[in-house]
């Protein structure tokens, strides 16, 4: 050890030397013992044993000890201001915190689309649901459409609503604008949906809203391309990045569960339609297949689309194109499980649960022949051809609202004056003719 810490100029002592080391130089004597004689200083002794020897103690200032209130109070404020800075930085609407480098961005949106995919529960994980409707001269269906709104189950807060209103000539937009109103100053606190949006966009559309008109066959091709451009405005418009769900409901349903979004988000499936059937009058059978959109792919089909021209549209149920497809309606069976799924190419668009993954990923409605169909049944092939899963649940029943052709609307008119004096051999014919699907 050293036996000194310093010399009086201030320079550190050389550590001790071995005493059986050579050295080179002076008289053969250790410096440190050259440095005692130069220096007049005692000679060797152990350094407990000299009364003059002090050991060197580097200088601490002294420290204050705080009280322990200043320490709580200190610790209180460094606390409060990792709050703030926290609850300042801006966050996602799915929770996640914005990237560091740009937190200090007030207007800036973060979304992590990763956490919007749509599940199975997506009422316990708040998925949001966007509920696209399109309409045209649809003030007579609107009371009934309102009234599948307020019983719907799945949370309303969690449902943005978005109407197109086109080519309308009646009170469509008006009455919806009302409606709407009452819905959402409703007393019940459970009854007041999201975001609402009405949009107006007129495409030309001429050809009449009555069935003949509608659902004649030569008016199928360009009404369903107008469809579909319809649809496709709708959506670009309204879906935000929040939404997990987009779930298309036409205005003229009359029967339907409740529970329907639920029940069909359960599945899982990137997109899934139920069967729709329309009841009839008990003398034209009491009910029937309406949707006839919604189906699986044939051979026959396929060589059909072969010869037909590029701009041509299949339309189903009607004699100009014998597909022979197996159709989700046909399959329906009243007693049977409402779960079973079945494969589908093509989709019918009165009610269809769809992922918004499925659209951000850019499939659409069609307003042009896609593999020779048109808007939702091109729809479903397109999903298809992008590896999306589409479903449908034949035995699932959801009721379109009956709506007669002028033929039997005559009918039903005799039959209610004159019960008596029908003639049912031609209202036979008439329910062959009302068996033409939609």
């Amino acid at each position: 050890m050293n036996r000194h810490s310093a010399f009086p100029n201030g320079y550190g002592a050389n550590a001790k030397k071995r005493d059986d080391v050579d050295f080179r130089y002076g008289s053969g004597r250790s410096p440190d013992l050259e440095a005692k004689a130069l220096w007049n200083m005692h000679d060797l002794i152990d350094d407990d044993k000299d009364s003059d020897f002090k050991s060197f103690t580097p200088y601490r200032p002294k420290t204050k000890k705080r009280p322990r209130v200043v320490n709580i109070a200190i610790a209180a404020l460094v606390g409060l201001a990792c709050l703030f800075y926290l609850v300042r930085r801006p966050f996602s609407l799915t929770g996640d915190r914005l990237p560091d480098q740009a937190f200090d961005i007030e207007t800036l949106r973060y979304y992590d689309l990763d956490d919007v995919a749509g599940t199975s529960r997506g009422w316990e994980r708040e998925e949001r649901v966007l509920m696209c409707t399109p309409l045209r001269d649809a003030a007579p269906h609107l009371p009934m459409f309102f009234s599948h709104l307020r019983n719907f189950t799945y949370p309303h807060h969690l449902i943005d609503l978005a109407f197109l209103v086109s080519d309308s000539k009646d009170r469509t937009e008006e009455l919806l604008a009302e409606l709407l109103e009452a819905q959402q100053n409703d007393e019940d606190p459970a009854q007041p949906y999201g975001e609402i949006s009405i949009i107006h966009k007129d495409f030309g559309q001429k050809v009449s809203q009555d069935v003949e008109s509608r659902h004649g066959f030569a008016a199928q091709a360009s009404r369903r391309k107008l469809m579909a451009q319809a649809r496709n405005w709708l959506l670009s418009a309204a879906l935000r990045p929040y939404h997990s769900w987009v779930y298309w409901r036409d205005a003229d349903v009359e029967t339907c569960p409740f529970t329907i979004i639920e029940d069909l988000m359960r599945h899982d499936r990137d997109v899934i339609v139920p069967n729709i059937w329309r009841p009839l009058p008990d003398w034209l059978g009491g009910e029937q297949p309406y949707d006839l959109n919604s189906w699986q792919e044939s051979e026959t089909a396929i060589a059909l689309a072969e010869t037909l021209d590029e701009d041509a549209v299949i339309v189903e149920g009607y004699a100009e194109y014998a597909t022979w497809r197996p159709h989700l309606a046909y399959l329906r069976d009243p007693y049977g499980d409402p779960d079973v799924e079945m494969e589908l190419d093509g989709v019918g668009g009165v009610s269809i649960l769809a992922k918004a993954r499925v659209f951000r990923a850019g499939v659409h409605f069609p307003a042009f022949s896609f593999e020779k169909h048109a808007e939702t049944e091109a729809f479903g092939k397109m999903a298809r051809r992008m590896k999306f899963s589409v479903i449908g649940l034949p035995h699932y029943t959801v009721w379109h609202l009956y709506e007669p052709e002028l033929k039997s609307a005559r009918r039903i008119e005799a039959w209610k004056h004159n019960i008596g004096h029908i003639d049912w051999a031609t209202a036979s014919a008439s329910k062959s003719s009302c068996t033409a699907p939609i």
